[in-house]
């Protein structure tokens, strides 16, 4: 049933949607940022990377961005928020993906959601302090951060929400991947996932 082309192309087309609508909901953690949201879509473009392989993860990932830039706009004018986005879904999906093309099983998706939040963490720490957050200042005309600031935002906000992120999207997702593996296997013929 996943064969089709036209099937890969709705199926993709509809986990964005899904995906869009998830990354409206979402919802600041205490103690961390208010600008640092947590949202579940990651866990459609999940499931399209379990389904069609990484490539349909990260469509997922790209065109639900896209979607909210076109209706929601961005603060700075410029897509940083949705690059932002873009890029810790990819810095999360791709090691996931990787891991479990390997070891197809549950111990494959446990090391994957560990392998992509280490990743995503490490990986959006550095893309803040170089890129990110200097971009920020920038396309909202603000004071320029000291070297001191920015660590200080990475080390107390940016990691530590990444980590618990990824944790939170990883338990959401096993709980959601727990009740719908047998209904793969049978309906999408996906073995071993």
């Amino acid at each position: 049933m996943l064969k089709t082309k036209a099937f890969k192309l709705v199926f993709v087309g509809m986990l964005s949607g899904i995906s869009y609508l998830l990354m409206a909901l979402n919802f600041p953690l205490p103690g961390l940022p208010a600008f640092l949201k947590i949202d579940f879509s990651e866990i459609p473009a999940m499931l399209a990377t379990i389904l069609l392989g990484p490539i349909a993860g990260l469509a997922v990932e790209a065109i639900k961005n896209t979607l909210h830039y076109i209706i929601q706009g961005s603060a700075t004018g410029v897509p940083i928020d949705q690059l932002a986005n873009f890029l810790s879904g990819l810095f999360f999906l791709l090691p996931f993906a990787f891991v479990f093309q390997k070891i197809r099983s549950m111990k494959g998706v446990l090391f994957g959601l560990a392998a992509g939040t280490i990743s995503m963490s490490v990986a959006m720490s550095l893309l803040n302090y170089y890129f990110i957050l200097p971009a920020y200042t920038l396309f909202l005309n603000m004071p320029q951060m000291s070297i001191a600031e920015v660590k200080q935002v990475i080390i107390a906000g940016i990691l530590p929400f990444n980590l618990i992120k990824g944790t939170i999207i990883a338990i959401v997702f096993l709980m959601i991947y727990g009740r719908i593996k047998e209904w793969l296997q049978h309906k999408f013929n996906v073995q071993n996932a």
